[in-house]
């Protein structure tokens, strides 16, 4: 069995905590400041196909399970990387 299929992409963490929404209502805010309640309706009527489906539906799990915490050094050095 190969388990490095089944580790987690580091880079998908990092993309959270840089890139922002495309479009609607919280277009331009970073995915991980996008609300629980935005995420919830995403995963009621179905995330996006594609790349920026995959972030949200990730971004929903990580607000839904209590995990932000993971992304606060990754915030750190996206700030820092900013100067």
């Amino acid at each position: 069995m190969n388990t490095h299929e089944a580790q987690p992409n580091p880079n998908i963490l990092q993309e959270l905590v840089q890139h922002r929404m495309p479009f609607g209502k919280y277009k331009d805010t970073l995915l991980c400041d996008l609300p629980v309640s935005y995420l919830e309706w995403f995963a009621s009527k179905g995330f996006p196909p594609g790349k920026l489906g995959m972030q949200l539906a990730t971004m929903f799990e990580i607000k839904t399970n209590g995990l932000e915490y993971l992304l606060t050094p990754l915030r750190r050095q996206a700030g820092r990387r900013k100067v």
